[in-house]
């Protein structure tokens, strides 16, 4: 991004329509949880959502699958609570798959991985149904929601948000607030309140490629998985170096990542691998949404002439925005870093965990997992509630991969399933803070915040240690 060479004073009255006690910057896989304990816990909240339906990038970005959720091999939940909730009354409208009914295979379509995968125990989902239940969930909730409304900017006294600014279809405007989760997954809030962020890698800012993931149907699943039993290979590598020889596979990735989703015979595909992209800049995602259509495009030629299965496979969706894995993280007093995880640290006030893996593609070589080399070394990453605490913003907490770690621990951490772990922990911490006349997220006894989060039915204890995890 080039630095502006003019500035443009720019002042003007806007009105304040109404005040919250908590406001919601996003609605994704921790604003979504976020809202809703907070609104089951008795507070007024107002969730702002930039695009026309909630769910974040499962939804909007086309990630229709939940990960990080169930224990690798399937044994129990590593994320409940809302998650959980969610996923059950998704599959009882037909609208996803169960991980419970996934049956271990030689290869799953739910990502053609072996029995014991990341991948083949997530929750594939109908994006459709998905936005369409958690609409339902918020308006149950009494969530007053805002589409298409974009966060500005905030006024700031006090080291404390007072004011979000918002724009949509009705101009600027502004509404008060007792406390804000900022769950953009990029810091927004944060970064425009005067909080600390980093981004990138820490050594150049680079950042892993963004994805822009298409769904298609009508693919013959039988062929496509006969070919992968017998060669062994799920992501087609030989094919592609095959491809690359004879210079009609042109792009920069290796591999070929396809997941079955709710129905048989669709898939979404996540191949495409977008470097260079900023998520926090408005013409580094537009050119990355330009770029990544063409190569959605000639990717899908290349599937259909080339992949066995694919023949007669047409486009059922193509996303309308990039799924970005990375932009900006907040620092906290508390840096989780990748020497905690390796050396298996506990911590006391643990609010959530994931089952995912090291999972951050390098951002110059896109079919390279750097991580991959060190092994995880417990089945489940714990998630302290002291890496969503920004500062010096005391009425601001962030929950989602903008949290405060170091760069590779998002890996584990970045996923869907962990997002609505911090999120139901976010929107609890602040219906317990707001009841008192404290509104400093620290402050939070997060003790108690466990117990509260234990009776909603999400996953405190380390999972596999105790089979503790349910609705509420």
């Amino acid at each position: 991004m080039n630095p502006p060479t003019r500035s443009l004073s720019f002042q003007r009255e806007i009105p304040v329509l109404d005040s919250y006690d908590l406001i919601v910057c996003g609605g994704g896989p921790s604003g979504v949880p976020a809202a809703l304990a907070a609104a089951r816990g008795g507070l007024r909240v107002l969730l702002i959502e930039g695009s026309g339906q909630l769910g974040g990038a499962g939804v909007s970005a086309g990630v229709s699958h939940l990960l990080g959720c169930r224990m690798k091999d399937n044994s129990g939940w590593a994320v409940a609570g809302i998650l959980r909730e969610v996923t059950e009354d998704l599959a009882a409208i037909g609208g996803a798959i169960h991980p419970e009914t996934i049956r271990p295979e030689r290869y799953s379509p739910h990502g053609w991985t072996g029995p014991v995968s990341v991948l083949t125990y997530g929750v594939p989902f109908d994006p459709i149904a998905m936005a369409s239940l958690l609409d339902r969930k918020m308006l149950e909730a009494g969530v007053d929601l805002l589409f298409f409304t974009q966060f500005v900017d905030v006024e700031v006294a006090d080291d404390r948000i007072r004011k979000v600014i918002v724009s949509n279809k009705s101009g600027l405007h502004a509404y008060a607030a007792r406390a804000v989760v900022d769950a953009t997954g990029d810091a927004d809030v944060a970064s425009r309140s005067g909080c600390e962020t980093v981004k990138g890698r820490e050594e150049d800012g680079l950042m892993t490629p963004a994805t822009l993931i298409f769904h298609v149907d009508q693919v013959d699943q039988e062929a496509l998985s006969g070919e992968i039993h017998r060669t062994s290979s799920s992501r087609f590598r030989e094919l592609i170096a095959r491809l690359r020889e004879t210079g009609e596979w042109r792009f920069p990735y290796d591999i070929f990542i396809t997941v079955q989703l709710q129905q048989k015979g669709t898939f979404m595909v996540n191949t495409t691998r977008l470097c260079d992209v900023d998520g926090t800049d408005g013409r580094s995602l537009s050119r990355g949404m330009m770029r990544g259509r063409s190569e959605m495009l000639e990717l899908f030629a290349l599937m259909k002439k080339h992949f066995p299965g694919f023949a007669d496979a047409r486009i059922r969706m193509v996303a309308p925005q990039l799924g970005v894995r990375e932009t900006r993280r907040i620092r906290a007093d508390l840096v989780y870093r990748v020497e905690d995880l390796l050396a298996k640290k506990d911590f006391p006030d643990t609010i959530g965990w994931s089952a995912y893996g090291w999972d951050l593609p390098d951002p110059k070589r896109p079919s390279h997992q750097p991580m991959h080399k060190v092994g995880m070394k417990r089945p489940c990453t714990p998630i302290p509630y002291r890496v969503m605490i920004p500062r010096p913003v005391k009425n601001l907490i962030c929950p989602g991969r903008a949290i405060s770690v170091e760069r590779d621990v998002l890996g584990p951490l970045r996923e869907q399933g962990p997002c609505y772990a911090m999120g139901q922990a976010a929107g609890t911490a602040a219906a317990m803070l707001l009841a008192g006349k404290n509104d400093a997220f620290s402050a939070v006894d997060t003790g108690a915040l466990q117990e509260r989060l234990r009776r909603q039915g999400a996953v405190i204890d380390e999972p596999g240690a105790d089979p503790g995890g349910g609705r509420p």
